[in-house]
């Protein structure tokens, strides 16, 4: 009888046992669950950060396959095309994430963007017509801008540039672009300046400097600005300024710099040389 009883309660405390085992197993699983999320959520911040552009799209790819109705990897996948420089991808992906039911308006800008880099202007003024006027955002405001000027409605773009560049703390990028629409205009002083100050938010902004070198040359400024640039960037600019100087006729101008280009560069610098090389044939 004891053993019968001894053996019931060894039953009983292994069924406990095993129950409790279960439990615990089942919350690991849910603790599990939950870190795995959290780690997801952060690798796919620092795929559309840190990582390389190519590596990003392939890893979303993989991702979207898994998970087919997830409108965060889509847009993963959409803005990871678009850094890869395959706009064209990137705006399938895009309008695709617009027909989602967790679809925002910023996605829909985001598609117009992605136009916008393919050439589409005409699709992607519709869709920005689209977003209502209540949303006053950064980005629509670049956009707004960015297809006025390829309007040529210059007033209207001068308008949201100078609005977009109020509703950010990093303007660089924004007042480089409206620099470049001054530029194209043929408004070389005012472009000048933009770059300047594109320059002083961002030193590292190559392109404004660059730019910034062809305003001044357009005015037959032939000289470096003072800003802050590496011995490399510097013997660029200087070439820079070297082809806008033999462009507009000042030849001898641009053979000195081309010469300096040369010199100032801390290795061989095949460009220059072979610019040179054609101008003395």
């Amino acid at each position: 009888m004891r053993q019968t009883k001894l053996i019931t309660l060894c039953i009983s405390g292994a069924l406990a046992l095993s129950a409790c085992d279960k439990s615990e197993e089942a919350d690991v699983s849910r603790a599990l669950k939950g870190v795995n999320v959290i780690d997801e959520s952060n690798l796919n911040d620092i795929m559309l950060t840190a990582a390389d552009p190519n590596e990003a799209v392939s890893y979303f790819q993989r991702t979207l396959a898994e998970n087919p109705d997830r409108i965060d990897v889509q847009r993963g996948l959409a803005t990871s095309l678009v850094r890869a420089q395959r706009a064209t991808e990137g705006a399938v992906i895009w309008e695709r994430v617009t027909t989602h039911e967790e679809a925002t308006v910023e996605d829909q800008m985001s598609f117009a963007d992605a136009l916008i880099r393919t050439g589409d202007w005409e699709q992607a003024e519709a869709i920005l017509d689209a977003v209502p006027p209540t949303v006053e955002t950064f980005q629509r405001y670049k956009l707004e801008a960015v297809i006025a000027d390829s309007n040529k409605e210059w007033k209207k773009a001068d308008s949201f540039y100078e609005t977009a560049v109020g509703l950010t703390t990093s303007p660089g990028s924004i007042l480089n672009n409206w620099g470049y629409s001054k530029l194209t205009r043929g408004d070389f002083r005012d472009a000048e300046r933009l770059f300047g100050e594109a320059i002083t938010y961002d030193p590292t902004l190559f392109t404004a400097k660059n730019n910034m070198v062809l305003a001044r040359a357009a005015q037959k400024n032939y000289s470096l600005p003072l800003i802050q640039a590496t011995q490399v960037e510097r013997a660029q600019l200087l070439h820079t300024m070297a082809l806008a100087a033999i462009k507009q006729g000042d030849t001898d101008t641009g053979r000195t710099l081309l010469a300096q280009a040369i010199e100032a560069h801390p290795r061989h610098f095949e460009a220059a040389v072979s610019s040179l090389e054609k101008l003395e044939s």
